[in-house]
């Protein structure tokens, strides 16, 4: 009789079919199918590991399992059988919702690296006994076989190795590289001079990449933002691109840089029908110019970008524009008035945004009612935005690209008492407001300024020719020499009037304009006089959007000299479109592959907490590395989102936890295309004070449309040491792996999602501390749990001693307050636990009851910091941290 293991009660099933079992079973494989998976040249072996599913409403069955593959000299394909494994302690699998409940066995093979170093395609097939037929995995999951590159002992050397026929126009000069592993060319190639308002345009071939198989590039998706863009086979973007990066099929990895921004000329790459890489040059300068072009070639991509990144802020540096006064006054306010660490409210306060929330007819009391409601709710926001639609314009009921600027002044019928009179209502009824940010164009307005307002009376004035598109026309713009002293005065009536911040967008407008004396008389002035003014009297708290123009990213983001300024990293957030919001995710962990290299925080824009994607985007943002905004309809909140990416400070504040490296796709993920079957990973790395300590943390994304399985290997994990053992810990639910090392025999988690889900596993380093001379304790700080990034809470490096008297002590910093977990080997039980335990805060003992092992997990320890802190009557000192030590006899 077969029964039904999920009620110990006979099963429907008169009898079992072997069709019907393969129906219900699924194999899951690292290296994966339907990607690329690259082996490093020191590695003579790579281990398929193989996990076989069947579902519980039948009985367990034996399973036989192959791999297919072509990994032979003749290029057949042939199979390996898998091994299975007993295994004491089974792998962490995290199951979506509804899931059935399934059997689980493990096997695993190794396979040898060729003597031919030829790419391998593989694939699984597996059935219940040989009297039975195959089910092969890629024609039950529409993913394509796996592949395998092997990386060579000695790359080639010289760049006619990597592209096929450049041009003779081109130079081409080898010069050292900055990162290991990586070799780097700079190419250069004149370009035609501008005749009169016409830019002087050239294309020259770089020649066609070769031996490659998969391309990846950021282009322009139009002139404001960038975007990804993949292929397979010959290089084809639609758009033009800034950066493009192929994978040859030896494993190396080459990536194109198209440098702008000096000497008038902008660059970018297109292709031809052909497949040549061929970069267009614009010249709005009246003298020859020269296109500048890097190439760089890695063992890995995120090498091969770091090499001409860092040569790319060489070459900016080596022909800065900047007037000696500007680079004075720069390095005056740097000195005087801005340092990072002042800035701790403006990037890590939870802020909210007018944008989405209030519409676009915009007035003071929608302001005030909504901060009212946040209040209300409990909701403590530090910064808030108050976005388009405040300034007073001409032409009321046109278009928003017909509107000029008239006025310093906020508009009358939105704000009747002045912007002055909003800012200080705002400040006196909320003080938890700690910075006021108003919304305007670096124009202006969309329709930059109006010809007949006050600031056209006050400023000259030039009229500028737009290009064809969506912003044709003419427009009115402030003129060079007036563009200074207008942000000047612009910036200290704000200033007075209680604004200490802004967002300017519309940046791209800069290069919209198609005249060349016009591009070359105001595309740098702009770019000097905002970051000077903003500088001067806001210490930067600015955020630069619809920026990602080349000019901009190389002059204005690249440098160093000033503080990380805030820059929007893609297109909007927009709530009313469901299928823009898994790619706006995607598009931002591939864009960040770039943005991380600039001197800027990443700001992957606002979004609604009550929105069917609202805890995707959260998610998102939280690992992102940048700021938080939020767009709420006022009253339409979500409590618990918000509260799992924030948490309340000792100062009774609110900040989100913010990890202190940018979120960006994941080194295996960057030639995966939108519309695979995988996840998308987006990983990112919260250091101590010290070098040895850091944990790793992933966001995992279902982009697709049905549901998804997957092994998450350790190694996807972002700084992860060989010599280490970690354990995982999945948000939301809490779970935990068992401990593993990159050498470990099953290094990996299942990990099931629904569409629209996602998951955020953290890897934490086990330190192991002797009890005696044969035991050891292993273990990890997991800082606040219940939050997205609860381990970003932990300030500095946690220590670990063993007691001279026996046991262990704990020593952590956490700068917020929560519910603080500490994963213990050796945790004594809920029922010992007050006998063999204390904790401290800051040297006085917490409540006891504050103090308990977690539910589900008998080796974590929690402390409720945040109860134990309000019952104790704790008070602020000079510090904003909280210092926790646990003793565990």
């Amino acid at each position: 009789m077969v029964v039904d293991e999920l009620s110990d009660k006979p099963s429907q099933l008169k009898f079992v079919r072997v069709a019907q079992m393969l129906l219900f079973s699924n194999a899951l494989c690292d290296p994966p199918l339907g990607q690329t998976t690259i082996v490093k040249s020191d590695r003579d072996s790579i281990k398929f590991t193989v996990l076989l599913e069947s579902s519980k409403s039948f009985p367990e069955q034996n399973w036989e399992a192959v791999l297919w593959h072509n990994g032979h000299e003749s290029r057949e394909w042939k199979e390996l059988a898998l091994q299975e494994t007993e295994i004491s302690e089974r792998p962490l699998a995290i199951e979506s919702n509804g899931r059935p409940q399934v059997y689980r066995r493990w096997y695993s093979v190794i396979l040898n690296r060729p003597s031919n170093l030829e790419p391998i395609q593989f694939t699984l097939k597996y059935r219940l006994s040989s009297y039975d037929t195959w089910r092969w995995v890629n024609e039950h999951s529409n993913l394509t076989d796996g592949e395998l590159y092997f990386q060579p002992k000695t790359p080639p050397k010289d760049l006619v190795n990597y592209l096929k026929d450049f041009s003779p126009d081109l130079s081409v000069d080898s010069v050292e590289s900055e990162t290991p592993h990586t070799k780097l060319w700079v190419l250069t190639s004149q370009v035609k001079a501008a005749e009169g308002k016409a830019s002087g345009y050239t294309d020259t071939s770089l020649g066609v990449p070769r031996s490659f198989s998969r391309w990846f590039s950021l282009v322009r998706i139009w002139s404001p933002w960038l975007a990804p863009r993949h292929g397979q086979g010959q290089f084809s973007p639609h758009e033009d691109a800034v950066l493009s990066s192929f994978l040859r099929m030896d494993g190396l990895h080459l990536v194109l840089l198209a440098i702008s921004g000096i000497d008038q000329v902008l660059t970018v790459f297109k292709p031809d029908s052909d497949g040549n890489v061929i970069a267009r040059s614009r010249n709005d300068s009246l003298e020859l110019g020269q296109a500048r072009i890097l190439a760089a070639v890695g063992t890995t991509f995120n090498a091969a970008l770091a090499a001409v990144m860092y040569h790319a802020r060489k070459v900016v540096r080596g022909y800065d524009t900047m007037s000696q006064d500007v680079k004075e006054e720069m390095e005056t306010a740097l000195e005087k008035d801005v340092k990072a660490e002042w800035m701790e409210n403006w990037y890590d306060g939870l802020t909210y945004c007018t944008w989405n929330a209030l519409g676009q007819d915009l007035h003071e009391q929608k302001i005030f009612d909504a901060l009212d409601i946040l209040k209300e709710k409990g909701i403590q926001i530090t910064n808030l935005i108050i976005d388009d639609n405040w300034q007073s314009l001409d032409n009321q009921g046109q278009s928003q690209f017909q509107r000029g600027w008239t006025d310093f002044e906020a508009n009358k019928e939105g704000f009747p008492n002045g912007l002055k009179h909003t800012a200080t209502t705002i400040r006196d009824k909320h003080p938890n407001v700690q910075h006021i940010a108003v919304w305007h164009a670096l124009l202006g307005y969309w329709g930059a300024v109006s010809p007949t307002g006050n600031i056209a009376k006050n400023y000259r004035t030039r009229k500028v020719r737009k290009s064809k598109g969506l912003t044709e026309g003419i427009m009115t713009v402030v003129d060079e020499e007036d563009v200074p002293r207008m942000y000047d005065d612009f910036y200290k009536f704000l200033l007075a009037s209680g604004i200490d911040s802004v967002k300017t967008d519309a940046q791209f407008f800069l290069d919209v304009m198609d005249d060349a004396d016009d591009r070359r008389d105001l595309i740098k002035t702009y770019q000097d006089a905002w970051t000077i003014a903003s500088l001067r009297y806001f210490s930067i708290k600015a955020i630069s959007c619809m920026s990602q123009i080349p000019q901009i990213l190389f002059h204005s983001q690249l440098a160093t000299n000033k503080p990380r300024l805030m820059v929007r990293n893609s297109d909007d957030f927009f709530p009313d479109v469901p299928s823009s919001h898994p790619f706006h995710i995607f598009t931002n962990a591939l864009t960040s592959l770039l943005t991380s290299h600039l001197n800027v925080l990443p700001d992957w824009d606002m979004f609604q907490t009550s929105h069917p994607y609202s805890s995707f985007h959260g998610a998102a943002r939280c690992i992102s590395g940048g700021p938080i905004y939020v767009t709420d309809t006022p009253g339409q909140h979500s409590l618990p989102l918000i509260h799992s990416m924030t948490a309340p400070t000792i100062r009774s504040t609110t900040r989100i936890l913010r990890p202190n490296t940018i979120g960006k796709c994941i080194e295996a993920g960057v030639y995966v295309p939108y519309e695979s079957l995988r996840f998308l990973k987006i990983g990112t790395y919260h250091t101590g004070s010290s070098t040895s300590y850091g944990v790793s943390i992933l966001g995992i994304f279902n982009l697709s449309e049905q549901a998804l399985t997957e092994l998450i290997p350790l190694r996807d994990f972002d700084g992860v040491k060989p010599e280490r053992q970690y354990i995982i810990r999945a948000h939301p639910s809490g779970e935990i792996s068992p401990p593993m090392s990159l050498d470990s025999e099953f290094p990996v988690v299942e990990l099931a999602l629904d569409t629209k889900g996602w998951n955020i596993l953290t890897a934490y380093p086990l330190y192991s501390v002797p009890n005696n001379a044969e035991e050891r304790t292993d273990v990890a700080v997991l800082g606040l749990v219940g939050k997205m990034t609860g381990a970003a809470a932990v300030v500095g490096s946690p220590r670990f001693e063993r007691r001279d008297i026996g046991g262990l002590k704990v020593h952590v910093v956490v700068k917020a307050l929560g519910v603080l977990g500490i994963y213990i080997s050796t945790l004594p039980p809920s029922s010992d636990l007050h006998e063999h335990t204390m904790v401290l805060i800051h040297n006085l003992p917490v409540p006891a009851h504050t103090v308990k092992v977690a539910d589900g997990n008998a080796k974590v320890l929690e402390i409720d910091v945040e109860t134990a802190w309000r019952e104790m009557g704790l008070q602020a000192g000079w510090g904003n941290e909280v210092e926790i030590e646990i003793i565990v006899k």
